[in-house]
């Protein structure tokens, strides 16, 4: 794990009755309406994204926070990555840049004998967890794609959040079942997590707008590092049609030398 293991150190609506209607009767199936909520996104084109992961093991809780944007028809983002303060009482950790791109994440300030000027590239489809955690944030694109799996969902009703109506469902989504149907630039994270995982089911709580855009998810992980830890990972969506660009860093600016864990 990389932003994780540094941070653990320290202490488009589908089927039918689907929410574009903008009625109030609630949705007939809320299970095809939250899998289809990442077609959705991908009309609305970008967006702006803030993420938020906590991690309970040992007794100890931290918790990361990221912000950034997402450009939902080119597959990639930006999100800067804030690590807590040791607990210790030592300085928070510098913000890590994230690039997220289709198969892979690269990572500036990324700490661990890694030069200031130089970037981390990972291949995601590598890791374990298909960078569902190791980044210290879900891949915004990735906690969408993961919806496709959803299943035993139920509409638990409207509600305001930030100020716009959204429809609140719960339920869990099957992390191999959303990497069959996931997008070409996701799916081979999505199948590396299917088998890291020890359960493949996730639950989740997720909000979606009256035009079946995800506002707000909220899957809850359990993974095996070390011992079991406890993941909570939040994304928000908002700012929709807000332009993202995301510049890659050229091949000799990406750090070749061993990177500590």
């Amino acid at each position: 794990m990389l932003a994780v293991g540094v941070a653990l150190a320290l202490a488009a609506t589908s089927g039918c009755g689907g929410p574009a209607s903008g009625d109030d009767r609630p949705p007939q199936d809320p299970a095809a309406v939250v899998r289809g909520a990442a077609d959705a996104l991908t009309g609305a084109g970008s967006a702006q994204a803030r993420t938020a992961m906590e991690m309970a093991t040992g007794g100890t809780r931290v918790t990361i926070r990221g912000e950034g944007g997402v450009n939902f028809k080119s597959r990639m983002g930006q999100l800067l990555v804030m690590l807590p303060a040791d607990v210790t009482g030592k300085a928070e950790h510098r913000p890590i840049t994230e690039l997220l791109v289709p198969g892979a994440l690269y990572m500036k300030n990324r700490g661990a004998g890694v030069p200031a000027d130089k970037w981390v590239r990972v291949d995601t489809t590598t890791l374990a967890d298909g960078n569902l955690v190791t980044g210290g944030a879900t891949d915004p694109l990735a906690a969408a794609e993961l919806l496709r799996g959803a299943q035993e969902v139920t509409f638990v009703g409207e509600t305001d959040l930030a100020g716009t109506k959204v429809r609140h469902y719960q339920g869990t989504t099957d992390i191999g079942r959303a990497a069959l149907s996931a997008s070409p630039g996701v799916k081979g994270a999505l199948q590396a997590a299917a088998k890291g995982f020890s359960k493949d089911t996730v639950p989740f709580d997720v909000y979606l707008d009256m035009e079946g855009r995800l506002r707000k998810v909220r899957h809850r992980f359990s993974y095996v590092n070390n011992g079991v830890i406890d993941v909570s990972s939040t994304t928000l969506f908002y700012g929709f049609g807000t332009p993202v660009t995301v510049k890659l860093p050229p091949s000799g600016d990406i750090y070749a030398g061993k990177i500590a864990g």
